[in-house]
């Protein structure tokens, strides 16, 4: 599933078609999705303005004129495709060919700048959704949604707060949505590693008694801040068939440090550890014992 970065890659890719543009002819080609599309979906959206084009977690977020939000989310294999005179392309000089209408093309936005965009979704675990923005923290998506790790609010005092007395691995506190929104499992092992925190340690052990931040929850916030940042710098980390806007590949995969290298060194200077794999709730972590030992937490 594309993790945070891949959608905020996404999302810069489209913003600079879509914003201050109207939706002229919206073609819905199916009922459904992951969920059926919203009563009178084509109908309510042709002849509105985009006015933003934002991000909550790992849903993109596009306001409309109406006061009503385009709810999209890319589910496993959703991708978009922004087309100009027959070429699929993104701001700078990457350009290829589109193949033309495809079978899994579900809903093709046309726009009044002459830009079509195409939401093509293999497995048809992404949706789409309209919601009042005036109900839109309250809405099914976002109800008890927690805070953003791209953003100010994320902090040592934050982690504190959120983690104190928790029993819970470190690993699954942090993919708590109800937390920290758009964590994925790629990102936290690489956050978790670069901190030097056992991916089992329990969640609480950065807090004091006192309930404050310990020095490794400041320094977790600013790296979960770093990898983030980097990995949207690098255009997301493409796993399987998820591909950028542009249908060109993320590269933040090339600086995993320590996800998917089960059995390679350690990318630590001088650290004779191996990295290692665990099962942590059906999902695989990947650590390196020597540098993410359960006492240094």
């Amino acid at each position: 599933m594309p993790e945070l970065p891949e959608v905020e890659t996404v999302r810069r890719g489209l913003e600079p078609a879509m914003v201050g543009a109207r939706f002229t002819k919206v073609a819905q080609r199916r009922p459904d999705l992951r969920f059926p599309f919203p009563e009178r979906f084509s109908e309510r959206l042709e002849g509105q303005e985009i006015k933003a084009l934002g991000r909550r977690a790992k849903y993109l977020l596009a306001d409309l004129a109406s006061g009503e939000v385009l709810v999209m989310h890319l589910g496993m294999s959703g991708r978009f495709l922004v087309t100009q005179g027959g070429t699929t392309r993104m701001p700078g000089e990457f350009h290829h060919e589109h193949g033309g209408l495809g079978t899994h093309d579900h809903v093709v936005f046309q726009l009044s700048n002459g830009a079509t965009v195409t939401y093509n979704d293999t497995r048809r675990f992404g949706f789409m959704d309209l919601v009042p923005r005036s109900e839109i923290e309250a809405s099914r998506h976002f109800a008890g949604m927690g805070i953003e790790p791209l953003g100010n609010e994320l902090s040592g005092e934050t982690i504190a707060r959120l983690f104190e007395g928790k029993r819970t691995p470190l690993k699954a506190a942090l993919l708590d949505q109800r937390l920290i929104a758009g964590l994925g499992n790629i990102y936290v092992c690489e956050a978790l590693f670069r901190t030097g925190l056992h991916p089992e340690a329990p969640a609480g052990s950065l807090v004091t008694k006192k309930g404050k931040p310990t020095e490794k929850a400041h320094l977790l916030a600013d790296i979960i801040r770093d990898v983030l940042t980097e990995a949207v710098e690098a255009g997301g980390s493409t796993l399987r068939d998820h591909a950028q806007v542009d249908g060109s590949l993320g590269y933040f995969q090339h600086s995993f440090r320590v996800y998917d290298r089960e059995g390679e060194p350690c990318a630590t200077p001088a650290c004779p550890g191996t990295v290692a794999r665990l099962v942590q709730s059906g999902r695989s972590t990947f650590y390196c014992p020597e540098c993410q030992k359960r006492s240094r937490a």
